[in-house]
């Protein structure tokens, strides 16, 4: 049996965990702080899913985790997904998603002023908005705590106040580094940037679908927000946080914040534009903001994610479970 040690119980290695148990590995999971910590990037109540991106292998790899959540559901006996759609307004042509959604077979509709306004969204004079049904949140809590649950009873062992230094200090066949904004330590040759992000909260009494903004101005992705099982509505302004280390705690930009509640003002006029609480998050990213999943010797890298890779988590652990039983 090949003994895996997986460092960080981040969602990439949690799924990495439940990946590599049921390839019959031998997993231990090792973690610096407690399993439900807030100094990373896998923290909080919800993260977005969806089959939208404008290129058509992030759908692929939407697609495919998107069954893997639902057969961790099945294993675990819990509802982890909540689709409640997603609105994309974009403001360009070549910013949207349609090709990408054509060239794979998805379904979507684009929408006018008043179908999107129905689905929470003001749409700015001459962008487009586009409605793709599979779509919404994930459980963030739920489904790293099921990851784990899953592979604890196929015989995982999770350890937790345990910081690796080195990786040559960890004994065994194989080592997946799953450590997120703490890579560089392990792997410094991996290029990432580290930069610590605001999210607010907003107070709204139902489901709403999730809403992209993809903005040329801003680069690419700009706002979005999404459902929060408590507080009603989470949203975030991407790739917008200062660089940061991840050893010392942080608290929420008040500019961010004010950016954010302003955005809330004019794309979602269903939503009382002021916050009721904020936090933060690390993203570790790439210059592309692609991911890093490879295999050096003994060790794989499962990190970054650059800010988007929570959705792709049963996929991604799949792949690092092949790369460490090759």
């Amino acid at each position: 049996m090949t003994r895996v040690t997986v460092v960080g119980a981040g969602v990439m290695g949690c799924a990495a965990a439940w990946a590599l148990t049921e390839r019959g590995a031998e997993v231990t999971v090792l973690e610096q702080f407690d399993l439900d910590h807030v100094r990373g990037s896998s923290h909080g109540r919800s993260r977005i899913v969806r089959l939208a991106y404008p290129e058509p292998e992030w759908v692929r790899l939407a697609e495919e985790a998107m069954a893997g959540w639902r057969e961790l559901e099945r294993q675990s006996g819990q509802e982890l997904l909540g689709l409640y759609g997603l609105v994309e307004l974009t403001s360009s042509a070549e910013l949207s998603a349609t090709r990408a959604l054509d060239t794979c077979g998805i379904e979507y509709r684009l929408l006018d002023e008043a179908a999107a306004r129905e689905l929470g969204a003001a749409v700015p004079e001459g962008w487009t908005a586009l409605h793709q049904p599979e779509a919404g949140i994930v459980r963030a809590d739920l489904a790293r705590h099921a990851f784990l649950d899953v592979a604890r009873s196929r015989g995982a062992s999770v350890q937790t106040g345990v910081r690796v230094s080195a990786v040559d200090d960890v004994e065994a066949d194989a080592v997946v580094v799953t450590a997120g904004s703490w890579v560089r330590e392990l792997v410094p040759a991996v290029p990432v940037r580290v930069t610590r992000e605001t999210v607010a909260y907003f107070a709204l009494d139902h489901p709403q679908a999730s809403i992209v903004e993809l903005n040329e101005h801003t680069g690419g992705h700009g706002m979005y927000s999404l459902h929060d099982p408590v507080h009603g509505l989470k949203v975030g302004a991407h790739h917008a946080g200062p660089e940061a280390d991840p050893d010392m705690e942080g608290r929420p930009e008040p500019e961010l914040v004010e950016r954010i509640a302003a955005w809330v003002a004019a794309r979602l006029p269903d939503v009382e534009p002021t916050p009721v609480a904020a936090e933060t998050c690390l993203y570790t990213s790439t210059a592309d903001e692609s991911f890093v999943v490879e295999r050096r010797g003994r060790v794989v890298v499962g990190s970054p994610c650059s800010g988007h890779g929570f959705k792709f988590a049963p996929a991604i652990g799949r792949q690092l479970a092949e790369l460490a039983l090759q």
